[in-house]
């Protein structure tokens, strides 16, 4: 049984204190009636994609090095999506609670994008549907598939898509940014941005590479919600990029001697690779994203540009801070979400160690970043006709729904 939200409505009575921000989130299950379909029935919007869509990382808001609880929003069962509250659907999809399909206002939301996914489905150690009609026979499909099944009996009206990080291997550039940080002294630094297995992820071929299977994916979103019973002009793909996740080197407050960075800030970029990141590495990735888009023909998208939604609140920033740093205790404190950061700090195995935390929530929107993403997704979603748009904040503290203040430009 899938997993849905039906989330308050925007004109909820203001947020007070944590009990009443998690309730916000928590999930029941609805069962439709049989005569919901395309164009029929309450609206819904479905996410497909990978960790930046998914909800990775959606369980923290802000870090603490002293005290896990401080930031634990959400808890141990952030990632229960089943409809026992019990279990992953797939494991380590950690598709959150937080996620930021979940827009409310009369609309249902429903995630089916997975951490690590790419745009092809992998089934080997781990699954990752991608964004394809993968099946196997025996309950494994892929995310395309999930949503023309879905489509087909709720009335969904607009498509979120996140997808092509991992095709350019961004775990993978991370670990080699953050191990040359480690492995290299100050007076001799070794930057990851002129390694060869980094620099092969954004030659010209391969960006073209990338591109290509991007467009493939939006092509069979597009085949889902046509074998669903859907026109083109009956629903609204939104395609959504990558924020940055890190300041430039100017705008860490740590600096680069020593090992605090990544010790104690888990943010181990030289300057050199945090300014590569964000002037080279992040408009890459970025523009063959929206790129895919006339590449596919895809007539019915919006983009929602995220690039700039967490500056001055990225990780390791100046201006924010951890929670001992800055003098707060727990993330239901009023000023914690301007305080504190919105991505979620770098793991390596020592420091997850026996730790609540997963590696592989590393350097992604946390609870704050997705409940951010999930006030531009609703700005987006526009009543119902989407629009394009840029997602910066807008202002300090939280709305009446409990989101950061953002605005869609």
């Amino acid at each position: 049984m899938l997993l849905v939200h039906r989330v308050l409505s925007t004109r909820a009575r203001p947020i007070l204190g944590a009990a009443a921000l998690l309730l916000a989130t928590l999930p029941f299950t609805a069962t439709p009636a049989q005569a919901d379909g395309p164009g029929v029935g309450a609206p819904w919007v479905v996410s497909v994609g990978d960790s930046y869509i998914s909800g990775e990382a959606g369980r923290w808001a802000g870090s603490s090095n002293s005290n896990s609880a401080a930031a634990d929003a959400l808890g141990g069962t952030a990632y229960f999506d089943n409809a026992g509250n019990n279990a992953e659907q797939i494991d380590r999809c950690h598709r959150s609670k937080s996620a930021q399909v979940y827009v409310g206002g009369g609309v249902s939301g429903l995630n089916l994008a997975c951490s690590g996914a790419t745009t092809a489905t992998s089934d080997g150690s781990t699954f990752k549907p991608g964004l394809d009609f993968y099946d196997n026979g025996a309950g494994k499909i892929g995310q395309a598939k999930a949503l023309q099944q879905f489509a087909s009996t709720h009335n969904v009206r607009m498509v979120n898509v996140s997808i092509g990080g991992n095709d350019f291997n961004f775990a993978s550039v991370v670990q080699s940014c953050v191990v040359d940080f480690l492995y290299s002294p100050s007076w001799a630094k070794d930057y990851c941005n002129d390694d060869s297995s980094v620099k092969a992820n954004f030659t010209a071929a391969n960006v073209a590479a990338v591109k290509t299977k991007v467009a493939t994916a939006y092509l069979n979103v597009r085949a889902a919600m046509r074998s669903a019973g859907y026109a083109d002009s009956a629903w609204t793909m939104l395609v959504q990029n990558y924020p940055s996740p890190v300041p430039n080197g100017s705008g860490f407050r740590y600096g680069q001697s020593g090992y605090t960075r990544q010790s104690t800030g888990g943010c181990g970029f030289w300057n050199n690779d945090a300014d590569w990141a964000n002037a080279t590495a992040l408009p890459t990735i970025n523009s063959t994203v929206t790129g895919a888009i006339s590449q596919a023909g895809i007539t019915n998208a919006r983009t929602l540009n995220l690039a700039s939604a967490y500056n001055g609140r990225r990780l390791c920033e100046a201006g924010v801070g951890l929670y001992e740093e800055v003098g707060l205790s727990s993330w239901t404190q009023s000023t914690a979400v301007d305080r504190t950061e919105w991505v979620n700090q770098i793991r390596t195995v020592t420091t997850a160690g026996s730790s609540p935390y997963y590696i592989q929530e590393s350097l992604h929107p946390n609870y704050w970043g997705q409940l951010a993403n999930r006030s531009c997704v609703r700005q987006a979603y526009n009543g119902g006709a989407p629009r394009s748009g840029t997602c910066v904040r807008s202002g300090n503290g939280l709305t009446t729904l409990g989101e950061p203040r953002m605005a869609l430009q």
